[in-house]
């Protein structure tokens, strides 16, 4: 096989980055309409209700995580059969949780939003979008499955495909649902429901070649693992998110203009994370690749080309965002307190593309190689020194303070994970096939 280049990079890179920027572009959609239309309490309403949404979906993130690295590890090890069978457990795990997440809804309503600082008047709205959104749980996590799957056997243009769908799908419900027929929050989660199952039927058809029976679906020993990996990596995702769910919360708890401009950056932050997450996901294909086929070498490439094209592209977004940024936020914003606050704090949100590029790429790095416990404990030593310093720096400097500690939870994650990168390398020398 010839040596990884930055054009091959690129070539699987730019559909992922598209497809990402769509999928971050549901929060955008999200928060334009309701930006437009409504005022700070819909606005918070809904960054809260997405926080909550976000936090619950994505602790089960792993189904895309372990796919993705599983999948890419049996095509370096040429096991085609295993490849499917992967497929099929994720879609049926997928299933299976996200059909328990629809039925224990009504109690998960009932606290899921008591930790909150916000206003009685926001979390009553909130809770009327969860309401309409829910009914897309089985959806969401099947798609985690086969999104983990297109990335992990390098299928990335049919991934960019299924996130138009969802996307597609979801701004034009937005717009119907909340412009047109006034439904206010719970018409951003009725529109992002269905986009998930209409992006869900896509998805199906597109990986239809892989839905043939095999033999070691059912397989002990794989499925041992398979949870195995998915346990590390949930710890890991649920202590990362926590950390997002922390700082809406400092911001809710300085006041609803606050958590409102808060949420509006943080739309940025997301837009930056997904597009630059892109580089990491063909690390995760290529490094899970290598990482099955015992090759040191072309794993260490994988690492070093995705990794500076990465800090390029990263750079080049932190300055569109502080040069644009402005424009962005007085033209989409109706809300003035919300609009000043989201232009006082633009740019600490702008330095994020930048500094945030370690620790996404690392996060690719362990993901691919499945690397599972230090993925968890390099994010439980980042969430306790995030806490701390979010506790120390909020009673002194307010929403600067909230800022600053959200920006060294960047440097945390990148610090912490990498402790481990020397360890990594090592074992891709003795992995097993």
């Amino acid at each position: 096989m010839s040596q990884l280049s930055r054009r091959q990079v690129l070539t699987l890179a730019v559909p992922v980055m598209l497809a990402q920027a769509a999928t971050a572009s549901t929060g955008v959609v999200d928060t334009a309409v309701m930006g437009l239309t409504g005022n700070a309490t819909e606005l918070g309403a809904v960054g809260v209700a997405a926080v909550v949404m976000n936090f619950i979906y994505w602790a089960f993130g792993f189904l895309r995580m372990s796919t993705t690295g599983l999948t890419a590890q049996a095509n370096g090890a040429d096991d085609r059969l295993e490849v499917n069978a992967l497929l099929q457990r994720a879609l049926l795990t997928g299933a299976a949780l996200g059909l328990t997440i629809l039925c224990l809804s009504p109690l998960l309503k009932m606290f899921v939003f008591q930790p909150f600082s916000a206003s009685d008047d926001v979390k009553h709205l909130a809770r009327a979008y969860w309401d309409a959104r829910i009914w897309g749980a089985p959806a969401v996590l099947m798609g985690y499955g086969i999104t983990g799957w297109l990335l992990g056997t390098g299928r990335t243009g049919w991934l960019l495909a299924f996130q138009i769908v969802m996307n597609g799908t979801n701004g034009i419900l937005d717009v119907w649902f909340v412009a047109g027929l006034d439904w206010g929050p719970a018409g951003i989660g009725a529109g992002t429901a269905i986009a998930e199952w209409v992006a869900l039927a896509f998805g199906l058809f597109v990986v239809r070649a892989g839905l043939s029976r095999s033999a070691s679906l059912f397989d002990k020993a794989k499925l041992i693992a398979l949870f195995a990996a998915n346990r590390d990596v949930l710890i890991r995702t649920l202590a990362l998110l926590f950390t997002f769910a922390w700082f809406v919360n400092s911001g809710a708890g300085l006041g609803t203009a606050i958590l409102a401009g808060n949420e509006i950056l943080l739309q940025f932050v997301s837009v930056s994370a997904f597009i630059l997450d892109g580089y990491a996901f063909v690390a995760e294909k290529e490094i899970g690749e290598a990482y099955g086929a015992k090759d040191r070498k072309r794993l260490t490439r994988a690492m070093r080309i995705t990794t500076e094209l990465a800090l390029a592209s990263g750079a080049l977004i932190a300055l569109t965002y502080y040069i644009a940024g402005g424009w962005l936020i007085s033209n989409f914003v109706n809300d003035a307190e919300a609009r000043d606050i989201a232009l006082r704090f633009l740019p600490f949100c702008a330095i994020i593309p930048l500094i945030g590029v370690p620790c996404w790429q690392l996060d690719g790095f362990f993901l691919g190689a499945t690397q599972g416990k230090a993925l968890r404990n390099a994010a439980i030593i980042t969430t306790v020194l995030y806490i701390t310093s979010d506790l120390l720096l909020r009673s002194q400097f307010g929403n600067t303070g909230v800022w600053c500690a959200f920006l060294s939870m960047y440097v945390y994650r990148a610090v912490s994970l990498g402790a481990y990168l020397p360890s990594l390398l090592k074992k891709a020398d003795k992995q097993p096939l």
